[in-house]
């Protein structure tokens, strides 16, 4: 994988910036690329073209950063990591993995045939997920529902594709969800996965063209108090889908003028005694990737 990344960050001074990571230090790149929906625009039919334009505009960068001035807790007179997205909708996979297969039929209040039938089935499961400004960015606060009784959060490889369906990078994401809701009927979906600070990606895009599954393992931890209440992991040659499919299946009938984020579906289910609560530190950390850290609250 590319050794650059592409973020966007808060400087008080500055507002909302776009940067390169490169080896600790952030160049603001912000004066060349404008935002990143523009460099996802401008991307198009010549990816790896557009990350040599980032690299060089690095080389150039007036401002820089240590990466560590930005690992603070977002708030207006601090400076901040802000989340890799920014209109751009995020959709979602769900049943990619075997264990989320085996771990949605075993919520299922009628048995799961349908999470068993779609895990084998030609068309994939694809959900919206987020509207970009709806995004939780690395050391904010994911959302756990105030009506749900079993809330985990979901580690996920997400795909970062330009306004051509071209992977032009790879973050992490937490694709929270209430499993409870959705056992009780798959027709609750929704309301299972999207509400308030239900989606966290970050902390950057890892850059890179992709067409099929980059090798990685996908840790999560779960720190409550002094306590670990969750450690476990999964490895990207899991995943039963072609990166390929799923891209596909995202596109048709639909367009993305502003590009698009797709998480890809998980393979780590905590056991099913667990549950997340209020002040729990969720850490996932995928190799090569970057490590996304998030507290929770109830919404």
């Amino acid at each position: 994988m590319n050794d650059l990344q592409l973020m966007r960050f808060y400087e008080p001074q500055h507002g909302a910036r776009v940067g390169v990571l490169r080896q600790g230090t952030v160049y603001d790149v912000t004066a060349v690329v404008g935002t990143f929906g523009a460099w996802l625009r401008g991307s198009a039919g010549r990816v790896q073209a557009a990350i040599d334009d980032l690299a060089q505009a690095a080389d150039r960068a007036q401002m820089t950063y240590p990466a560590a001035h930005f690992d603070n807790a977002p708030a207006d007179d601090v400076p901040h990591w802000l989340p890799p997205v920014e209109e751009q909708d995020v959709w979602a996979c769900g049943v990619t993995y075997a264990r989320s297969r085996a771990a949605r039929q075993e919520e299922a209040v009628d048995g799961g045939d349908i999470y068993a039938r779609v895990y084998v089935a030609e068309r994939p499961e694809l959900f919206f997920k987020a509207r970009g400004p709806w995004v939780v960015g690395p050391f904010g606060e994911v959302g756990i529902r105030e009506d749900a009784k079993w809330n985990v959060p979901e580690p996920e490889l997400t795909l970062v594709l330009n306004p051509a369906l071209e992977v032009v990078g790879i973050t992490a994401g937490n694709d929270m969800s209430s499993r409870d809701i959705e056992g009780e009927n798959p027709l609750y979906l929704p309301q299972a996965k999207v509400y308030t600070a239900s989606c966290a990606l970050g902390p950057g895009i890892r850059l890179g063209a992709h067409d099929s599954w980059p090798l990685a393992t996908i840790q999560i931890a779960v720190q409550r108090g002094d306590a670990t209440v969750v450690d476990d992991r999964v490895h990207t040659d899991s995943i039963h889908r072609t990166l390929a499919e799923l891209v596909e299946y995202l596109g048709r009938s639909n367009s993305f003028p502003d590009g698009v984020l797709l998480m890809t579906g998980t393979g780590v289910i905590p056991a099913s005694d667990f549950t997340l609560q209020a002040g729990d530190r969720v850490e996932i950390q995928i190799e090569g990737v970057g490590r996304l850290v998030n507290t929770v609250r109830v919404v």
